[in-house]
């Protein structure tokens, strides 16, 4: 299942390809602790993704017309869920991410390792980024 990003193709293909859960959480505790620091003046309700538990903001930016990505969660499994996305969208064009279709999380196999409210959480943080590439592109 190709995405149009070779990035989160090969997260995708990492994670579908473990049948273990624990495996997978590694995966993206180790993804979460690669996040960029977040600086404090982005922790803004504009930026706060709506429907999680947790806490998590998002940024992008548009870089000659590429879509650059910065985030934070103050939960490590939601901030590495925050993290795959972050690494599996930095680059695209806003067409590219607006135009996604969230089915590549079903191919990670993490359905199955999230309660149902991390699994709507990973949906909300990808839709919020979508939203921003939107709003990038029309800028």
């Amino acid at each position: 299942m190709a995405t149009g990003s070779p990035a989160l193709d090969r997260i995708v293909e990492r994670l579908g390809s473990t049948s273990d859960p624990r495996r997978r959480y590694e995966y993206v505790l180790w993804l979460a602790k690669k996040l960029e620091p977040f600086p404090d003046e982005l922790r803004q309700d504009a930026f706060k993704v709506k429907g999680c538990v947790s806490q998590v903001y998002v940024v992008g930016s548009l870089e000659q017309g590429k879509l650059h990505w910065r985030g934070d969660s103050d939960a490590q499994i939601t901030k590495g869920l925050l993290a795959l996305l972050i690494e599996g969208l930095e680059g695209m064009t806003p067409g590219q991410a607006a135009g996604l279709d969230p089915s590549f999380i079903a191919a990670t196999g993490l359905q199955a390792s999230l309660t149902p409210s991390r699994a709507n959480g990973f949906l909300n943080i990808l839709r919020m980024m979508q939203a921003q590439a939107r709003q990038l592109e029309t800028d």
